[in-house]
């Protein structure tokens, strides 16, 4: 399962790149073309959400992203904040479950909330729209969260001759 890493500045100009390197991988690796312009927004709210958490809680430390091909395309983005929200959704749900969102709490006026906080928890909201495989958790090992999404891949006899 060949794996590609890609880590960054939290700088939003770096996000396109990184849009522009998922699409290749994903390309690459089998996915269908008519998912790839969903690969590419899904990756760019990902790595988008990533660097806003990081702005909004002044961190410097590189946003991480792999992209693997085995049964499924897979991507990874991993962020270093603390209280990141979790969002559970296989590819058979029709609902998304938002887990929770300490960082963000409900009843927080909107007037209150960093730019770059809303812009986290509004990305959370459009990858449920975009993504049938998504599930954002917190790190295991340390701070942050883990947004892990996933693609079919066609196979050689599914592809029209």
């Amino acid at each position: 399962m060949p794996t590609v890493r890609l880590s960054f500045s939290p700088a939003p100009a770096h996000v396109r790149t990184a849009r522009l390197v998922g699409v290749a991988v994903a390309r690459r690796a089998g996915v269908a073309e008519e998912l790839l312009e969903e690969v590419r927004l899904a990756i760019g709210e990902a790595c988008s959400r990533a660097v806003a958490l990081h702005r909004s809680h002044g961190l410097d430390a590189l946003v991480d992203v792999a992209m693997a091909d085995g049964d499924r395309f897979t991507v990874r983005v991993v962020d270093r904040a603390a209280n990141g929200a979790t969002v559970s959704r296989e590819p058979q749900d029709e609902a998304v479950v938002l887990l929770s969102d300490p960082a963000l709490p409900l009843t927080t006026p909107p007037d209150l909330l960093a730019e770059e906080a809303v812009a986290a928890r509004m990305g959370l909201a459009l990858l449920a729209g975009l993504v049938d495989d998504l599930s954002v958790s917190e790190l295991s090992e340390g701070v942050g969260t883990e947004v892990r999404m996933s693609w079919p891949l066609e196979h050689p006899g599914d592809r029209p001759a």
